[in-house]
This record gives structure tokens, C-alpha cells and sequence, in this order.
């Protein structure tokens, strides 16, 4: 008789953690509380980006993280499971499912660790430009992570259970870029989840720019914090003022 492993002995016990996910007897309660996990850690994580600005933004904030997660994996899933199938791929949609969400299991709880280091830097440092670049940075760290175990899961569907192709590993990374291209442009049509203290409070931001832009300008903003900025409330833009100093 199979056991009922924790959620988080993906961490520690992947190959029967696996082994469960793969059952189908399991596959779809997994699935229900997988998705509960991330849902909790996620909603946390963005209570804890958005108190950055206040009150009302930590609870949008809060909203947002998880709904970013689940819609960027609502568009790029079914491309993914389509594919897996058309090559030869055995798996049900509650075992392939089940593996990426484990994936976003480790995420999400390798971002929440990250709290406390957010919160200390909120309160002993008021750059916003540095806040917003540590979040892209742990939001790195943690999908790297994710990334591993998502791979991990497939190869042993791949390898001890024969019921998914060698050729969809390659398929996978293709996916993976995808899946960053997509979850970034979601999240830059989201925003803001931080929120300037130098803007008034706003739902979503005007569509501009793009999110690797606004990284690189925050990094600019990070290096040079003796450039001079301007905000227009009305367009939200950042307007750089003209250097008066007479020569």
C-alpha cells in the first residue's frame, strides 16, 4: 500500500514524491493540493512586496502574485501537454499537471523564505529601485529551483515509469522560455505589485515600455541614484529632467 507523502518531500524525497504524482489513484487529489499550497505562499509573498506601499497595496498585491502564477500557466500549459502527446507522451493531464506544479511548489516556498531578507530591507532602506531588483532576483533564484524539479519530475516519468518520450526534455526547455516570455509580459501588464510611494495608488499602470526595460532602467536608477527623475502622475512615465547647471 502506497504511503500519502507530505507536499514538501519534493524537497527532500522526489523520486517517491514522483512516484506519487505519477499514480493515478493519487494524481488528481495532488493536483487539488498542490494548487492550495502554492495559492497560500504566493498570496503571502505578495502581502509581503506590496506593504512596500501601504495597506491597500499589499492586499492587491497579495491577489496578484498568485493570479500572475496561475494565468501564465492557464496560457502556456495546453501548448505544452498538446505537444507532449502529439510525440508519444503516456501522461495524463492530472500527472503532467502535477509535475509542473511541483515545480511552482518549490517557488513559491523558496520565495516566501526570502520574506524576512524583504522586510528587513523595506525597513532599513527606502530605494525602490533596489526593492524592485530584489524581487526580480528572488523571483530568479527561486525559478531556477523550480525549473530543476520540473525537469527532475519529467526525467523520472522519462526514465522509471516509460511513459514520457526522451524527446520531450528538449521540448521542455523550449517551453521554458516561452513560459518566462510569457509570465513577464503578464506581470508587466499586471503592475504595478510594488507601487511607487512617489505615484498615487493605481490598479494597473498605463500599457508602456516593456518589463526588460523597466529592469534596466532600475539598475540605472540603482548605479546612478544622483540622476534626477520627475514623475507625471497624469502618464505615469518617468521624464528625466534637462541638466540646467550652466558650463
Amino acid at each position: 500500500m502506497k504511503t500519502n507523502p507530505s507536499i514538501f518531500n519534493v524537497f527532500n524525497h522526489s523520486d517517491e514524491y514522483f512516484e506519487i504524482l505519477n499514480d493515478s489513484e493519487f494524481s488528481r487529489k495532488y493536483v487539488l493540493k498542490q494548487v492550495l499550497y502554492i495559492l497560500l505562499f504566493s498570496f503571502i509573498y505578495g502581502i509581503v512586496m506590496g506593504s512596500y506601499n501601504g495597506v491597500l497595496q499589499s492586499l492587491v498585491t497579495g491577489v496578484k502574485i498568485p493570479s500572475l502564477i496561475f494565468l501564465s500557466i492557464m496560457v502556456c500549459f495546453p501548448a505544452l501537454f498538446v505537444i507532449q502527446y502529439m510525440i508519444g507522451s503516456t501522461m495524463t493531464i492530472f500527472q503532467m499537471a502535477n509535475i509542473i506544479l511541483s515545480g511552482f511548489i518549490v517557488f513559491t516556498t523558496i520565495a516566501l523564505s526570502f520574506a524576512p531578507i524583504v522586510v528587513f530591507f523595506m525597513i532599513t532602506s527606502d530605494n525602490y529601485a533596489f526593492l524592485k531588483l530584489l524581487h526580480v532576483a528572488i523571483f530568479t533564484f527561486s525559478g531556477i529551483f523550480a525549473i530543476k524539479t520540473i525537469i527532475d519530475g519529467l526525467s523520472f516519468s522519462c526514465e522509471k515509469k516509460n511513459i514520457y518520450p526522451k524527446l520531450g526534455m528538449k521540448i521542455f526547455y523550449s517551453w521554458v522560455f516561452i513560459f518566462a516570455f510569457v509570465s513577464s509580459q503578464l506581470a508587466w501588464n499586471l503592475r504595478p505589485f510594488l507601487g511607487s510611494r512617489d505615484l498615487p495608488f493605481e490598479l494597473f499602470r498605463a500599457r508602456e515600455s516593456n518589463f526588460y526595460v523597466a529592469v534596466i532602467q532600475s539598475a540605472v536608477n540603482l548605479f546612478n541614484p544622483n540622476q534626477k527623475t520627475e514623475v507625471n502622475p497624469e502618464e505615469t512615465t518617468i521624464i528625466e529632467q534637462p541638466d540646467t547647471t550652466q558650463k
